[in-house]
């Protein structure tokens, strides 16, 4: 049978391709996705594709072109949109069924039902989302394309997940095409991606509008990341949109709605001096797909972490997957012995611990008493493919009040739903490493995030002309960091007398003093496409599901649930009680017999036979001539780092034992590793090797009044700002720590130790570049 693509099933696959069309506007992207289906065989088919989106997409369009008509798709509750669909199959309609999964709002299902032989069907899926801000200032897009299974935890009942169907990712049988237009007040300086781009072309003069466009060849080995980055990014902001016309006065569709973007400024004197308490836990995800490099990746980031803390700190390691395990009976107090011992026990951890089950480890760790006077701050690492994403966020949100959650997703195909919601619901921050990405640089980030102080007490007013009330639609905000973005929805109701200026104040408490931002904001509306309309509704609609989910009473549960689905339907933004349906009533004969179902495979990353399917290059660029683009500025060090992945990846490649012993050598993890507890450095071989000096120079070298450990350790610190400047976000609180011990010692002969030590490595470091 001429059928065309064939899944490695051998069943036909009637999806085509994928066209992908992205409009960033500021911080905020709409996303339409066009997938072409044909069926090319001689009984009719219903194609089921269950495929990623990511966790905060708010989808609200979906409709279907067959020959000339168009059927748009309506909202509905999902139990009455599944009868529709299998209703209108059965007297021989075609119908269109979008539902999201009941256990994870980052997975779809897409039913296209009674395709005829011959036909084609062109089906069009739009969302909105809000684009996340990475350590560098880049905004964030991720089109996932890889779905992993997820793993489901043994005994868990609950509803049948769907059902997903995979093939390696270098055997996906239909095309993707990509492009993205970015428009913003502010010049676009670049943009950067993990897969091959067309160079970006710039549309105006201003550089505030411009297109990119996926390269050529693209293959779905991995989920496709933008990074976009303007000038100015820290411009607080505010949008407020016109409601739609049709929609009665009053109702959230109907009203004005504003979207504040706030980057709360912290004093500096706050900031200078970081805490130097905390209690930090670090739960490591050792399931069987944390292998090929993301252990090793992970032990790497665990060795920097540890040698970051503070001292008077306490900490410490859980490691889970079907079971979990921990390294001390509870959190020790930071020395150079317990660090010792940490370090042996993460050189020696794999992924040897089977399934994804972090429900029980949150449990366990939750149950422990908090350290008194050391803030809770929990490390999460995983590849996130967990079929209980729901339960483990509502845990996550029942213990926020005695911790910060931060979490890191490793690896493509990691569930977006899990990590941002964990850390949303935390109180902290989540991360996404994807490819050959280091991850060091954003956990630091994160560290210096749970360093600072937490903000308490944080209220937010507003001061609107009269006649004008705000009706919020975001939960109350419960964590604040310096520097980063915090969104705000709001509708705006009641008539207003002709003042054109409204106000917000956030109110918050640091450090023991009270603080305040202020941001003004012209009340003029925009005609925005209801972008902010429905990114407002699906923050109300997730604040509802969480409210429900906690509702002790089954008349109060089913009360928010009926008001989650009439605004579900009301905005036409999707829920996970509700489900997009489209039919066909112009459509054919009744079916006589079973439809053929075909299941859309989507490419996975996971292990096949014992081994990953597929393994991304380097992480690559080409969009802007603005700027060296930062996976360009790879040091020999992460080219080390490189090459230990990629030959960890296959265990059978020949000379994999010299690189992985390689890697033992990366010059900058090798002096992180020799820092001691306290934060100095001591003369040793392998110091001396990374320094490319013999013990006879150092000493020649050394100012007579100085001690070995103080030389020692300016070295280590003219070394990592001369020759690691572009590591600085790695290794600068290890640095800190440094110069604290140094300054201590009150050395008399400093400027001196650093010009020595400035001749001996060939360096033109400053003294005060050094802190000292």
């Amino acid at each position: 049978m001429g059928c065309g693509l064939v899944s490695c099933q051998k069943e036909p696959v009637p999806l085509k391709g994928i066209d992908v069309e992205v409009e960033v506007r500021d911080h905020v992207a709409t996303v339409t996705s066009t997938l072409q289906y044909e069926n090319k065989e001689e009984s009719p088919i219903e194609a089921v594709f269950v495929f990623p989106l990511p966790g905060d997409a708010a989808v609200c369009h979906f409709s279907a072109r067959i020959g000339q008509s168009e059927v748009v798709a309506e909202v509905k509750e999902k139990q009455e949109a599944r009868e529709e669909y299998d209703d209108a199959l059965s007297s021989g309609k075609q119908a269109f069924l979008l539902e999201e999964s009941e256990q994870s709002p980052d997975v779809f299902s897409m039913s296209v039902g009674s395709l005829p032989p011959g036909e084609s069907a062109s089906i069009r899926l739009q969302y909105v989302i809000e684009l996340a801000v990475e350590a560098d200032d880049g905004l964030r897009f991720c089109l996932p394309a890889v779905l992993n299974p997820r793993y489901q935890p043994r005994g868990v009942g609950g509803s049948t997940p769907p059902q997903v169907t995979s093939v390696p990712a270098s055997l996906v049988p239909y095309s993707l095409s990509f492009t993205a237009r970015v428009t913003s007040p502010r010049p676009i300086s670049k943009v950067e991606s993990n897969c091959s781009l067309d160079p970006m072309q710039y549309l105006n003069i201003e550089q505030t509008q411009a297109t990119v466009r996926l390269g050529d060849g693209h293959k779905f080995d991995r989920d496709v990341e933008l990074l976009v980055y303007y000038k100015d990014a820290h411009q607080p902001a505010a949008i407020v949109e016109a409601g739609k016309d049709s929609a009665q006065p009053g109702s959230l569709m109907g009203d004005p709605v504003i979207m504040l973007s706030l980057y709360p400024e912290f004093p500096e004197a706050v900031m200078s001096s970081l805490a130097s308490c905390g209690e930090f836990l670090f739960l490591v995800d050792r399931s069987g797909s944390m292998g090929n490099g993301r252990i090793g990746s992970a032990r790497d980031t665990l060795l920097l972490l540890l040698k970051s803390l503070p001292m008077g700190c306490y900490f410490n390691i859980f490691g889970f997957g079907s079971d979990y395990d921990q390294l001390f009976p509870a959190s020790v107090e930071y020395s150079q012995t317990t660090v010792d011992e940490a370090l042996e026990k993460v050189k020696t951890m794999s992924a040897d611990l089977g399934g994804t089950e972090i429900l029980k480890p949150l449990k366990h760790i939750y149950k422990q008493p908090c350290v008194l006077n050391q803030p809770r701050q929990l490390f999460v690492f995983t590849d996130g493919e967990v079929e209980n994403t729901k339960e483990v966020l509502e845990l996550v949100r029942s213990n926020a009040s005695s911790h910060r959650c931060f979490t890191f997703g490793i690896g493509d195909g990691a569930s977006s739903a899990l990590i941002t919601g964990m850390a949303k619901q935390g109180g902290g921050h989540a991360q996404f490493v994807t490819g050959t990405e280091r991850l060091q640089p954003k956990v630091m980030q994160s560290l210096r995030f749970a360093l600072q102080p937490a903000v308490v007490d944080i209220s937010v007013s507003w001061d609107l002309p009269k006649g004008v009330y705000v009706t919020p639609l975001s939960p109350p905000i419960t964590t604040l960091f310096h520097g980063q973005r915090s969104l705000i929805y709001a509708q705006l109701t009641g008539e207003n007398s002709g003042a054109s200026e409204g106000r917000v104040t956030v109110k918050y408490s640091l450090a023991g003093q009270p603080s305040e931002n202020k941001l003004g904001f012209g009340l003029k509306t925009k005609d925005t496409g209801l972008t902010v309309h429905r990114l407002g509704a699906w923050t109300l609609i997730r604040s509802l599901e969480l409210e429900q989910r906690e509702g002790e009473q089954k008349q109060q549960d089913e009360a928010v649930k009926k008001r989650m689905v009439k605004l579900s339907i009301q905005s036409g933004v999707s829920s996970a009680f509700t489900a997009f349906i489209a039919i066909n009533k112009e459509s054919g004969e009744a079916v006589r017999g079973p439809l053929l179902r075909r299941n859309v495979p989507v490419p996975t990353n996971m292990m096949v036979d014992g081994k990953r399917t597929s393994w991304g290059p380097p992480r690559r660029c080409k969009a802007s001539s603005q700027g060296p683009p930062r996976c360009c500025k790879a040091s020999s060090s992460k080219q080390l780092y490189y090459m230990r992945e990629v030959f960890n990846s296959n265990s059978d490649s020949p000379g994999r034992g010299e690189l992985v012993a390689a890697q033992a050598i990366d010059p900058l993890l090798q002096v992180i590793t020799l820092q001691k507890a306290t934060g100095f450095w001591t003369i040793v071989p392998e110091l001396t090797t990374v320094l490319g000096k013999t013990q006879e120079e150092l000493d020649k070298a050394k100012p007579l009044p100085v001690t070995e450990d103080v030389w020692a350790t300016v070295l280590a610190l003219i070394w990592l700002h001369g020759f690691k400047m572009e590591a600085q976000d790695e290794w600068q609180l290890v640095a800190m720590k440094a110069v604290s011990w140094v300054c201590a010692q009150k050395v008399g002969c400093m400027t001196e130790c650093v010009e020595a030590g400035n001749t001996l490595l060939g360096c033109k470091v400053q003294k005060e570049d050094l802190g000292l």
